[in-house]
């Protein structure tokens, strides 16, 4: 199963975590990916700076409402397939 971390604490929740977290949610069910991804709420990941801070395996991606679904694409898709 493919986890994804996301972000929810103070500075990513500023930054829309539930927002992104909400439009992942409606991506997995779109693409009946439910036995295959599980999304986890983790506290500081420590790129505060940026967007709201999404970890899959070792890299962490920084996320805004305006690209999830390209990154759902790109990376989460292809990962869930293998």
């Amino acid at each position: 199963m493919l986890s994804i971390n996301i972000c929810v604490g103070s500075a990513c929740h500023l930054k829309g975590s539930y927002k992104v977290i909400d439009q992942l949610q409606k991506l997995i069910d779109e693409y009946n990916l439910k036995e295959k991804v599980e999304l986890k709420g983790q506290f500081c990941l420590g790129y505060c700076t940026e967007g709201v801070s999404v970890r899959i395996e070792e890299k962490v991606y920084s996320l805004k409402e305006s690209n999830v679904k390209e990154f759902f694409q790109q990376e989460v898709i292809r990962r869930a397939k293998l």
